[in-house]
């Protein structure tokens, strides 16, 4: 199986260690450098369908990254597209459900799948639109965040709510709804005043037992502040 090592503590690089004959696939443009041993070639994941889903829906790339070692051992370099933390997931036991620009990297046993969300949830976030990538397969994926990253564990009968922008991935096990606010008494309307009043944007409630990858950054609020420092 490749190896998969995060190497630095600020803005690292993702190295992949290949043995003959093994391959993984990853993000358009996120190969830095890898030996003459091994093969990169541009592929659409998991079908034409799949590859039109999450350009035009995820906003992701049609084709990804596939890199196989042809000749022999070798090694790689790979880097996520904004700086930030990256994290390895063990891929079997648990899936994981992935936030948009949050994928960068698999072995080829792990499937990113794409399937729709409820209109609620679709409407109201950062997670996919209408639809969200799923995993399935075995094997790991490396996630990365805008930022630092740290994972969470949810526990039955104590919900946990962050904010949209901030959600890297989580366990497909676990419940989760979108709302405006973390309050469940004040109806839409109130919940959605509240929402601009205390400058959080939506957030999700996760619920049952399992983890969620959260990072630091907002992606959203840091190009909001670029913008706000353009001269006029």
């Amino acid at each position: 199986m490749p190896v998969f090592t995060i190497t630095g503590e600020e803005d690292p690089f993702l190295h992949v260690t290949l043995r003959h004959g093994e391959k993984i696939y990853c993000e358009a443009n996120a190969m830095v450098m890898m030996e003459a041993n091994l093969e990169l070639k541009g592929k659409m994941n998991g079908g034409l369908g799949a590859a039109l889903m999450r350009t035009f829906a995820n906003g992701e790339s049609f084709f990804q990254q596939h890199i196989e070692a042809v000749k022999g051992d070798g090694d790689c370099l790979l880097s996520p597209t904004l700086p930030g933390a990256m994290q390895v997931l063990d891929v079997g036991q648990r899936q994981y459900m992935i936030s948009d620009g949050a994928f960068v990297a698999a072995s080829s046993s792990v499937n990113l799948n794409v399937r729709t969300q409820n209109v609620g949830t679709a409407l109201f976030g950062q997670t996919g639109g209408f639809f969200i990538t799923e995993t399935s397969g075995s094997g790991q994926l490396v996630v990365s965040g805008f930022g630092s990253v740290a994972t969470l564990d949810v526990e039955a009968g104590k919900d946990i709510v962050i904010d949209n922008s901030h959600v890297v991935c989580w366990d497909s096990s676990l419940r989760y709804e979108m709302s405006v606010s973390t309050s469940r008494s004040s109806g839409f309307l109130g919940n959605l005043v509240n929402s601009v009043t205390s400058g959080e944007g939506m957030v999700l409630r996760f619920s049952g037992t399992g983890k969620v990858v959260v990072c630091s950054r907002s992606r959203a609020a840091f190009l909001s502040w670029l913008s706000s420092t353009k001269p006029q």
